[in-house]
């Protein structure tokens, strides 16, 4: 074989990992169902995908005919920034909709091969009288068409994530008490659907924020090999899974060992995901020029996009802590200003609340502000989207 062949087909490889790599941290958990031919590529670069996440994240691979499974961990317990959302209307999950997704879970375990959506919800109900729920004052009836939307956008996600797959029916007849849904259950999704550390009906801990903890905390290490690799797992995480890694928030020994490794780590990143490394004084984000690889972004077309950027640009400008109630009042100038672009009923009196709370929804989501109550503090990320003032440079001189 020729070198020119054999380095051809080196990088058509290399291609296919990248693309087989993104796929995975764009969508852990991959059908080969919906994306056959990615899920082929997947398939056929799964040993160095393995090995690079084992050795780099501690992120375990899982993969079958079926499904791709990463098993990606957070450093933290959840913070409630980029919470489950109902595929349809993007409205983020609030407690009632997680508490039915546990029980749809637990009904969908012991289910028969189909199940219909009436019968879920029989599930359900009888799930939801446990007295430890009724402790929690949590109930579940179906008795309006509240509940039967909660219900149905909890299926809707389930169905996105491919535990079910429908065979027959609309979920929109099912709110109207007009229809009923059939579908298949697919229990390899389930199979490999939670990531934790450990099981979860294996946490003893009370309160709910102790059972979160639980549920990432990973074991100390002992030796200082493993201590140094726990490091780089949580730095390549961070790196691979948070819009910023800020300095400032890493423990002594994190910040040393990036001292020392930031090349290393931000190279393998970037030739693994083709993501560039973007390095401040603050801290550092990756950057993906083809942004894909998140599920939040900045800037987004629309209006709620649009006043998210506007509202960056001015925190950034100002520099200082601001509160909710003087970006409410800036908002509502900002409608008057871009009538003629924005949805129309931004204008309505009290409309500037909901934009205000979307738009640092998403500025939180992306580290570029901390909320603390009525406070918004600008973080350094944020400097990205400041505009300064435009220089012109003087022309040079002519001569005769």
């Amino acid at each position: 074989m020729s070198d020119q062949l054999s380095t051809a087909l080196h990088e058509a490889d290399q291609r296919d990992l990248r693309r087989a790599a993104r796929a995975l941290l764009r969508r852990p958990l991959l059908l080969a169902r919906d994306e056959p031919e990615l899920f082929r590529v997947v398939r056929q670069q799964a040993t160095p995908l393995r090995d690079w996440f084992e050795q780099n994240t501690g992120w375990r691979l899982h993969i079958d005919a079926e499904v791709a499974r990463l098993f990606k961990r957070v450093g933290a317990a959840p913070d409630g920034t980029h919470p489950a959302r109902e595929p349809r209307s993007n409205v983020p999950f609030g407690r009632r909709r997680y508490v039915l997704v546990c029980l749809a879970l637990s009904v969908l375990e012991r289910a028969d091969q189909q199940i219909t959506l009436g019968r879920l919800a029989e599930g359900i109900m009888i799930a939801a009288a446990d007295e430890r729920l009724a402790a929690t004052e949590f109930t579940f009836e179906l008795s309006g068409r509240g509940e039967r939307g909660d219900l149905v956008a909890v299926v809707r996600t389930l169905l996105e994530l491919g535990v079910l797959a429908r065979v027959a029916g609309d979920e929109d007849a099912f709110i109207r008490e007009a229809g009923d849904v059939l579908y298949d259950v697919e229990r390899r999704v389930m199979a490999v659907l939670i990531s934790a550390a450990r099981g979860p009906s294996t946490i003893t801990a009370e309160s709910f924020d102790e059972r979160l903890d639980a549920l990432v905390a990973e074991a100390e290490p002992a030796s200082l090999e493993l201590r140094n690799r726990a490091t780089r797992h949580r730095l390549m995480r961070s790196l691979l899974d948070e819009p910023v890694l800020y300095h400032d928030e890493l423990t002594e020994a994190e910040r040393a060992y990036l001292t020392v490794q930031r090349g290393l780590l931000t190279g393998r990143v970037g030739e693994l995901t083709g993501l560039l490394p973007e390095i401040r004084a603050e801290g550092i984000a990756m950057v993906d020029p083809r942004d894909e690889l998140t599920d939040v972004r900045m800037p987004e077309v629309g209006t709620d996009g649009h006043v998210a950027l506007l509202i960056g640009e001015e925190l950034a400008a100002r520099e200082s802590d601001v509160s909710v109630e003087e970006l409410r009042a800036f908002v509502r100038h900002l409608a008057q200003q871009h009538r003629s672009y924005w949805r129309r009923n931004t204008r309505e009196p009290g409309a500037e609340a909901g934009l205000v709370e979307h738009a640092l929804e998403r500025l939180v989501a992306l580290r570029l502000v901390r909320r603390e109550g009525d406070r918004v503090h600008p973080l350094p990320a944020l400097g990205r989207f400041g505009l300064d003032a435009p220089t012109i440079a003087p022309l040079p001189e002519t001569h005769a």
